[in-house]
């Protein structure tokens, strides 16, 4: 809809004029004369501080004398003012930035939509004893949002709202909506809060209604549905919703989708995340109790591959995923938890529950090769956590681990080269070695030993631990000679 309102400085704009009143024919008009009607809607007047407020002395051509005529007594009385006139209200709207509108309004259509409005003419008119010029000017000053306001005024002679607002947009309808309330446009206010509840909105403009419910007042039954999209209705838990997408993501069998929902979910629940909004506590027993569950189905899957029943474990069984995806699942799943509890600073007791697999270590020695190195993909994320220093527990759970998965990740390495699935060698030889470093020196040289041992035997088929073996030598032996 073209704008019904023109700047101070506007050209009258004679073409223009007459294309709206064609197109709006219920629109009023700017005053061209002083025996023009009223306007019947808004429109602004061109206004200039240049021009001559001094009438023009003209003669009336009644009061000049024909030849050997008379001159009348008196002129015809005066035409009595028509009811749109008599209605026509100048509106002038000031902003805070100095700019400033002035708009000839029906002051029914003005009052009729607006307790504001109707008070400030009430107002006006009784400081006047008659129906003067001065009774049908009122004025508001220092507004925030002139255009708004200017704009909330154009909805009340707008007959399909929705329309309108539609046009507008959802950050100018909630302009309107907050004006609107101020003005006590009640129309307004259902109109904008209707058209609002059944649009998109982006995060700036949820943001933009969230500040406005908080310090406007809105009927409740009328805002209800808005609200409802703003803030939960009734009891909700945050954590036991975190806890029902966890667990969904680790039942998942699409394995793309699996990975997506992983990066999404944990995108939301980490600490840096642009979507995180407040610290969400995670139920500790639930997520571990999820951990547990994913361990024992690998012990059951690991049992499976030990049966004496030989199978085709690279094929699908009777409609079943094979083996080896079943367990790769499995430990994506449980590598994906480990993420989350470490980004929560909950991982310490991680480290003991990993330690104390004694089945799992058991069937890892009877596994095939080709199956048994996923194990130690769990070990080495957790090996390279410890040695960044990004998971935090004691000596004797970090030597436990150590103790109980090292042998096993040594045998694993040539597999883990040849399969790695996103994980970096170097970081696990560096991972692995560091966390050694974290023990006594005793505990180190069984480790190192051992290392030694191997790496002699498989070479490139063994992690090259041989700086942190340096280091653990020269602490040893080198330091305690020169002291």
């Amino acid at each position: 809809m073209p704008s019904l309102f023109r700047s101070p400085t506007a050209d009258s704009g004679g073409r223009r004029s007459a294309s709206r009143r064609r197109n709006y024919p219920s629109l009023r008009q700017a005053w061209c004369c002083s025996l023009a009607v009223a306007p019947h809607s808004p429109e602004i007047l061109v206004s200039s501080s240049n021009q001559s407020k001094l009438p023009q002395k003209t003669i009336d051509p009644r009061r000049i004398l024909p030849p050997g005529g008379v001159s009348p007594i008196a002129t015809d009385p005066p035409l009595p003012k028509t009811a749109a006139e008599e209605s026509e209200l100048r509106v002038r709207l000031r902003g805070k930035d100095g700019r400033w509108l002035e708009l000839d309004l029906d002051s029914d259509v003005l009052c009729e939509n607006s307790s504001f409005f109707a008070r400030m003419v009430a107002e006006a008119r009784r400081k006047v004893s008659d129906v003067s010029e001065d009774s049908r000017k009122i004025e508001v000053e220092e507004l925030e949002d002139l255009d708004a306001f200017k704009e909330t005024i154009e909805l009340m002679f707008e007959k399909d709202a929705m329309r309108w607002l539609m046009n507008a947009g959802v950050s100018r309808a909630i302009d309107v909506l907050e004006v609107s309330s101020m003005i006590m446009f009640d129309r307004g206010v259902a109109s904008c809060v209707k058209y609002l509840e059944a649009v998109p909105w982006s995060e700036n403009d949820e943001e933009k209604l969230m500040n406005l419910f908080a310090r406007s007042s809105f009927d409740v039954a009328m805002s209800r549905d808005v609200l409802a999209r703003l803030y939960p209705q009734g009891p909700s838990s945050s954590q036991d919703l975190v806890v029902q997408l966890i667990q969904s993501v680790t039942k998942g069998t699409d394995s793309n989708a699996r990975k997506r929902l992983q990066s999404l979910v944990y995108g939301l629940l980490s600490r840096s995340s642009f979507y995180h909004k407040g610290s969400v506590e995670i139920y500790k027993d639930s997520l571990y109790s999820i951990c547990r569950s994913c361990l024992n189905s690998l012990v059951g899957l690991f049992q499976e591959a030990s049966a004496s029943i030989p199978v085709d474990r690279t094929e699908t069984v009777g409609g079943r995923k094979t083996l080896i995806e079943q367990i790769s699942k499995q430990v994506e799943n449980i590598n994906w938890l480990l993420e989350i509890l470490i980004d929560k600073h909950i991982a310490e007791d991680f480290v003991e529950l990993w330690a104390d697999q004694k089945e799992l270590i058991r069937l890892h020695e009877k596994a095939s090769p080709m199956i048994r190195y996923e194990l130690s993909r769990i070990s080495a994320s957790v090996f390279i956590v410890i040695g960044r220093g990004k998971l935090h527990c004691c000596r004797d759970k970090r030597f436990s681990v150590l103790r109980a998965w090292f042998s096993p990740i040594l045998m694993d390495f040539g597999w883990l080269q040849r399969c790695s699935k996103g994980l970096d060698m170097r970081v696990l030889e560096e991972g692995l070695g560091q966390a050694i470093l974290t023990l006594t020196l005793n505990q180190q040289q069984s480790l190192f030993l051992e290392w030694f041992g191997v790496f002699g035997r498989q070479g490139i088929e063994c992690p090259n631990l041989s700086k942190a073996f340096q280091v653990w030598w020269r602490r040893s032996f080198v330091r305690t000679t020169e002291a």
